[in-house]
């Protein structure tokens, strides 16, 4: 396991030849013990902008890096082991693909095509990771229990040791700044957002972000 006790969001991607090779967007860790298993790379234009047929409908440019592939991290790089055509091979992270349709919305296209009516199909979004593994990234909402209250949104994320030990989170009306959650406190999560259970001295109690230059 590569040392990741300094990987940020928004950091650039280096590959193996000192080539940027995009940008670091969001991390795919085990749903439970968040173990990291992979980074989301959002490719530079020069790499991205590409269609795969066989996979896509749509133009996308963010691919899936092993995490195996990370030789180092500091607190703005991430450098991989891996050359710049090689991260351009790794798999796309998302797919759009045609959306089964119901009974009733297939009769509805079928009329639709009777009267020349006729749009693009709806599709879906397919995020290439295995089940039990789950997405984090900045914006996405931390949920106080389920009381359907917001904390706030992830900012950033903390390692140590290569293990996911905390998020920072951009306050959302119960903070005047950015506070440390570490992942004791997240009771589940989801590609949607994260759950924490705390009671009210533990919101009082989570520290400021001091982010070390």
């Amino acid at each position: 396991m590569p040392n990741v006790s300094d990987f940020r969001l928004g950091s650039d991607v280096v590959a193996s030849d000192g080539k940027k090779a995009g940008t670091l967007i969001s991390v795919i860790v085990d749903e439970k013990g968040f173990e990291p298993r992979a980074l989301v790379v959002k490719e530079v234009e020069s790499f991205g902008r590409r269609l795969r047929v066989a996979e896509s409908l749509f133009i996308t440019d963010e691919v899936v890096v092993p995490i195996a592939a990370v030789e180092s991290a500091t607190h703005d790089l991430v450098r991989l082991s891996m050359s710049g055509p090689d991260v351009r091979r790794q798999p796309l992270y998302l797919s759009y693909r045609p959306k089964p349709l119901t009974v009733e919305e297939a009769a509805v296209e079928d009329a639709d095509v009777l009267t020349g009516n006729v749009g693009l199909p709806p599709e879906q979004e397919i995020a290439n990771k295995p089940a039990g593994q789950i997405e984090i990234d900045r914006g996405e909402n931390v949920m106080l229990g389920t009381t359907g209250h917001r904390l706030g949104r992830v900012q950033d994320v903390l390692f140590e040791r290569g293990k996911l030990t905390g998020v920072v989170i951009r306050p959302d009306g119960f903070f005047t700044r950015d506070v440390v959650l570490p992942t004791e406190f997240i009771e589940r999560a989801d590609d949607m957002a994260l759950f924490a259970h705390l009671d009210e001295s533990d919101i009082e109690n989570l520290k400021p972000f001091v982010d070390a230059e």
